[in-house]
């Protein structure tokens, strides 16, 4: 359920909206609108019908049946987009476009600082970088785990730039955490429940990835479990669904873009790299991604990509990710965003 709070309801009103909530079994989630507040009441399905009674109460506009089975993720509960803070002065969502970049995964210092340098050169905003890779192949490279994590701070620390890095096991949440300025739940984690209650006890942006096989309501409900343990600041990532084609390595599914601007507030980011697996291809789909409505872009650079220890046939030169910079800020301007 949804109780709208009357223009101007004092804080004390909310304060006992809240507590009745608490004592009818349920858990109030604040959201705090410009105009009035609305308290989401998450709980048992069954019984919401008891909260209909507090319409009666001090403060309180109206109570209404949130349809969606995802409550806190949907629109009902909050129409207006959501712009998550990554750090100050920065945020995803609204009007700005947001580009992260970075190699898949953390090699050496030389690496990662020359990567960071470069994507910082080009207009990227945050660099992204694999510190632990869950792998198909239990013989492929797995990543420097926490020696990688250092070597994201020490790029940080040369450019200024925030990090997106991925968190594997529920184990490793606190470590990444001393890190990292945003959590990434890889697409193979995108149903990892006990991982995703742990992210949501954090006060972090945490960037969920879409399963290669996840239904845009399974995916809603995966954030929903983040955004249920109290966590807000989440950001959600298409990356590609697995389908009959070869010739990518999966398929971009922009079409994911306008159905989520239906169904959710939450501000939404497109992988094409791990979308694709072809770095020639990448250009092309960001340059739609945008046109479509995408809040931002998430793109694998590697100054080396025939040495890459991971995802180097995806992954672009400094150099071609300059020029697409370049060109994406046009298809920027036409969507009226900020790159």
């Amino acid at each position: 359920m949804i109780i709208v709070m009357r223009k101007g309801a004092s804080k004390d009103e909310l304060a006992e909206v809240k507590k009745r909530i608490k004592e009818l079994g349920y858990k109030p989630h604040v959201i705090h609108g410009e105009t009035r507040n609305v308290v989401g009441a998450v709980g048992d399905e069954r019984g919401k019908t008891v909260l209909q009674a507090l319409e009666s109460m001090p403060g309180v506009e109206n109570v209404v049946p949130i349809l969606k089975p995802y409550k806190l993720a949907s629109k009902e509960v909050k129409p207006e987009p959501t712009a998550v803070e990554i750090v100050p002065g920065l945020t995803i969502g609204g009007d700005n476009l947001v580009v992260m970049a970075g190699p898949c995964s953390v090699e050496s210092e030389e690496q990662i600082l020359e990567t960071a340098q470069a994507v910082k050169a080009a207009g990227a905003t945050v660099l992204r970088g694999g510190a632990y890779k869950p792998r198909t192949s239990p013989y492929s490279f797995q990543g420097m785990e926490e020696d990688g994590l250092k070597l994201l701070a020490l790029a940080r620390e040369a450019t200024g730039l925030p990090i997106v890095t991925e968190v594997v096991n529920p184990r490793d949440v606190e470590l990444v955490a001393k890190y990292a300025d945003i959590m990434q739940v890889g697409a193979r984690n995108v149903q990892n429940f006990a991982l995703l209650k742990m992210l949501g006890r954090l006060d972090k942006p945490i960037l969920l990835k879409r399963g290669m096989a996840t239904t845009i309501q399974e995916y809603l409900m995966s954030a929903e479990y983040i955004l249920a343990e109290g966590n807000r600041r989440v950001i959600l990532c298409e990356r590609g669904i697995r389908t009959f084609e070869t010739a990518t390595r999966n398929t971009l599914d922009i079409s994911a873009i306008p159905v989520l601007r239906e169904q959710t507030h939450l501000p939404i980011l497109i992988d094409p790299s791990h979308a694709t697996g072809h770095a020639a291809l990448v250009p092309s789909m960001c340059y739609a991604s945008v046109a479509a409505g995408c809040d931002g872009l998430i793109v694998e650079v590697h100054p080396h990509p025939e040495t890459a220890a991971s995802d180097g046939p995806q992954s672009l030169r400094p150099a071609e990710f300059a020029a697409m910079m370049s060109k994406l800020a046009e298809f920027a301007k036409v969507a009226g965003k900020k790159l």
